[in-house]
């Protein structure tokens, strides 16, 4: 995994030393139920998370807003369980709602998945997303991804409610068409 520079941002491998940073954002309770997870409720829980999820991930970056240096997010490929024989991965996001509405989550996955498609040779990009998530619907849009359709109750989340689940994908051809 390299890092990756956009204008404003710094896409990079997670460390240890990023653990206030995470649990600065992790703990705001409008950041993490639109993914599905919990906010954090101290930077104990951060760290297992951290070292579960994100430390030496070859598809996990930090997202590391230049001008302060400041871990605002992170950005992922992850398996598409949705699509398992395919090379495809499914993107996901989350970041610090200090720096929502500023176009910083297009910048960063635009990026990614630049680099899904011309370095890790992807065939298709997918996406999914809680209906009521606008936001992530706009970054999404913004990317370009083709809307597939609505699973109905299909993502349980961490207070056991169920959710339906927005699809989205990009076919490499899609990618290509748009690069031009």
């Amino acid at each position: 995994m390299r890092e990756i520079e956009t204008e404003r941002l710094i896409l990079r491998r997670w460390s240890v030393d990023d653990i206030d940073d995470l649990f600065d954002y992790a703990r705001n309770p409008n950041v993490g139920p639109h993914a599905g997870w919990k906010p954090h409720e101290n930077k104990t829980e951060s760290l297992e998370i951290m070292q579960t999820l994100f430390l030496n991930k070859d598809s996990c970056w930090a997202i590391v807003w230049k001008e302060s240096g400041t871990v605002i997010g992170s950005i992922a490929f992850e398996n598409d369980s949705k699509r398992p024989n395919l090379n495809c991965r499914e993107l996901g996001y989350a970041m610090s709602e200090d720096y929502w509405g500023k176009g910083i989550m297009t910048e960063a996955a635009e990026a990614i998945i630049r680099c899904g498609f011309d370095e890790l040779e992807l065939d298709m990009v997918s996406i999914y997303r809680n209906p009521q998530n606008e936001r992530s619907g706009r970054v999404i849009d913004k990317c370009g991804f083709t809307y597939e359709g609505t699973l109905r109750q299909a993502n349980k989340i961490y207070d056991g409610s169920v959710r339906d689940v927005s699809c989205y994908s990009m076919t490499r051809a899609e990618y290509e068409k748009a690069k031009r």
